[in-house]
């Protein structure tokens, strides 16, 4: 039975591996459609001139922080209740993707801003929050990297994922609650302003969008299947040290009679 188990086990991590590649493959085929749009679909804007197009970037990067951090968040609400090893990892998982994404966004923001604002950084509203909003989760990853006890590290870190995200909608609508430079986002052209996106910017945006959630949703399962991967290295090692040393019992135990000469 248990070499039947094995098996099976073998044959759904092998099913898991091929829908992960498949994943990767139309994830990465579709951000190279969407690149192609960017260069040859999407007019360049008559205000912001080339660099405009970072927008089709700068933007699926900033809605991915947010999903990754909102995974963060319930999946840390799911450990606090279970303390179940699968919402700890893909807490942290996704923690990991949404700072790389949000780093992303402090990048490609800066860089658009240059030419437009006359200066790399603003203490903006938007540009302030989202830069905290980094700190919290940059944080979070070095609380679980510097702790060496686990259980508690999880219990710890999930405290901060809960509490940080609370600073995504305070980012979201800054531009709203406050005075800002910062642009409100995509609307539909405005003939009367001169202003919004028509049909080709906005299929633009819509397909870069679908292309970098579709590369999230790969980078999530690889780092996921990683970490498992990990858990089971990390138990083998225990197993095997286990093995190799007998205990504190065993090692006091008294020689049997008439083994010394």
């Amino acid at each position: 039975m248990s070499s039947s188990n094995t098996q099976q086990s073998g044959l759904d991590a092998r099913a898991t591996d091929s829908k992960v590649r498949l994943l990767g493959v139309v994830a990465w085929l579709s951000v190279a459609v969407a690149l192609g749009m960017m260069f040859f679909v999407a007019r360049v804007d008559d205000f912001n001139g080339p660099v405009q197009k970072i927008f089709y970037v700068h933007v699926p990067s900033a809605w991915l922080a947010y999903l990754s951090f909102a995974i963060v968040f319930v999946s840390s609400i799911a450990y606090l209740r279970t303390e179940s090893r699968r919402w700890d990892l893909l807490a942290h998982s996704a923690a990991e993707i949404g700072v790389v994404f949000t780093s992303l966004v402090l990048i490609t923001g800066p860089i658009w801003a240059r030419p437009i604002w006359g200066t790399w950084w603003q203490w903006d509203a938007r540009l302030t929050s989202t830069l905290v909003l980094w700190l919290v989760y940059v944080g979070y990853l070095l609380l679980r990297g510097l702790s060496t006890d686990p259980s508690r590290t999880g219990r710890l870190a999930a405290v901060v994922g809960i509490i940080g995200f609370i600073n995504v909608p305070i980012v979201h609508y800054s531009v709203n609650w406050w005075r800002t430079l910062h642009p409100v986002g995509p609307t539909v052209a405005d003939p009367v302003n001169n202003s919004g996106f028509e049909a080709p910017e906005l299929a633009t945006f819509f397909v870069a969008l679908a292309a970098f959630t579709l590369l999230f949703a790969w980078l999530l399962a690889i780092r996921v299947r990683l970490g498992r991967l990990a858990d089971d290295v990390d138990a083998r090692a225990l197993v095997v040290e286990g093995l190799r040393d007998p205990g504190p019992a065993a090692r006091r135990s008294p020689s049997p009679a008439g083994s010394e000469t």
